[in-house]
């Protein structure tokens, strides 16, 4: 990759599904050596959750792109010797096992750290290392849920609503993720150090959950879901049916642009009712609702498309892909069969390119084992004794 600001990297991915395969692919992306290593059983099953060509999910192959891969028997004392030598030439080691199983395996951090001082080690897990719910299961419904995020989500009198974007999966396993890994790997880099990165998804959500925290220590009390600000209090920054049933984006939350909104639609005596609250916002987003209700979405679309006070179509997934901006942006790529998202950044120097498909089980033992020393007489001793 031209200037691939990760370049030389090396990353030991221990992961699976969803948290830690974004996690690094973001790394991988960026220009990381990632070594996708999966047992002999079920490996990464993310493969057949999904249709895809060959048999191999959508799923796998866009969260999995740029890694190379290894099968590894860690349960087995030579497979736990063949990781261990990788171990002494990697940067980081990423794993999202339930807390304790690493150890048992003799993998963990105190004994990974034996072999390499510099290594930054990340274990993602909902709960975090310690703590009550350590050993917990879960899944990104229960950690929105427990930080008090899910019970702001939808609309008012309504129950909670599901969100189709895995928060705590993908801000919290990933995002918070990588985060951890490259603040450790710059301190790595000047101290000789590394350190353990130890992620709890639900901790991040919680810690991203700012306007009900806000609001408890300024009103005593969260408000009720659909009647913050941001969620239904202000009819200034909401969702608006148009007359074919689709919706529109309303947010002119500041004065400026709530003054330009105005004065687009005709509507200059609302102005006034600017940050309106309680029954005063109530009756206006009413009238709103029946302002947006007199046209479709097109026609609104194409309304304020000329207009800067925050109003744009809520599109579906489809027709954002086709949007004009993104296109620009090439943040679609077509590759490995499939069309994948290209990375959430741009950095000057650096071209993004999808160079690896995602990696079938072991598509590349015999490269990773030379790169490391192994000679093709002790590759073949450990596959026949189902080790790699």
């Amino acid at each position: 990759m031209n200037g691939a600001p990760l370049s030389g990297v090396r990353v030991l991915d221990l992961t699976r599904l969803l948290p830690g395969p974004v996690a690094t692919l973001h790394l991988a992306d960026l220009g990381a050596d990632v070594v996708k290593i999966e047992d002999h059983v079920a490996g990464d099953y993310a493969r057949i959750l999904g249709d895809g060509p060959d048999g191999v999910s959508l799923f796998y192959r866009c969260v999995n792109r740029n890694k190379r891969g290894l099968r590894l028997d860690l349960k087995q004392a030579k497979g736990k010797e063949v990781f261990l030598r990788l171990v002494r030439d990697a940067d980081v080691v990423v794993e999202s096992f339930r807390p304790g199983v690493s150890d048992k395996l003799g993998i963990g951090y105190t004994a990974l750290r034996a072999v390499n001082q510099r290594l930054v080690y990340c274990a993602i897990t909902g709960y975090g290392q310690t703590g009550p719910l350590a050993m917990a299961a879960g899944h990104d419904l229960n950690y929105i849920g427990l930080a008090g995020v899910l019970d702001q989500i939808g609309v008012d009198g309504g129950q909670p609503a599901i969100p189709n974007l895995q928060v705590g999966d993908l801000l919290g396993g990933a995002l918070t993720a990588v985060m951890g890994i490259l603040a450790a790997l710059f301190d790595a880099q000047r101290s000789g150090q590394g350190r353990l990165v130890d992620v709890a998804m639900s901790e991040a959500v919680l810690a991203h959950n700012l306007f009900p925290f806000f609001a408890l220590q300024t009103a005593g009390c969260v408000p009720q879901r659909g009647a913050d600000q941001l969620s239904g209090g202000d009819a200034g920054y909401g969702v608006y049916a148009t007359a074919d049933g689709r919706f529109m984006a309303v947010a002119p939350l500041e004065r400026k642009f709530w003054d330009l909104f105005c004065d687009a639609v005709g509507r200059p005596d609302w102005k006034a009712r600017h940050a309106a609250r309680g029954a005063a916002a109530a009756a206006l987003r009413r009238e709103l609702a029946a302002l947006f209700a007199s046209r479709d979405q097109a026609s609104w679309s194409d309304f304020f498309a000329g207009i800067d006070c925050c109003v744009t179509p809520v599109l579906r997934v489809d027709e954002a892909l086709r949007h004009p901006h993104f296109a620009a942006r090439e943040m679609v790529v077509d590759a490995d069969g499939v069309r994948q998202y290209a990375p959430p950044l741009k950095l000057s120097g650096w071209v993004f390119a999808v160079e690896r498909a995602a990696p079938a089980p072991g598509e590349h033992v015999r490269e990773i084992l030379r790169a490391a020393g192994f000679s093709d007489d002790e590759v073949a001793a450990l596959q026949r004794e189902s080790v790699i």
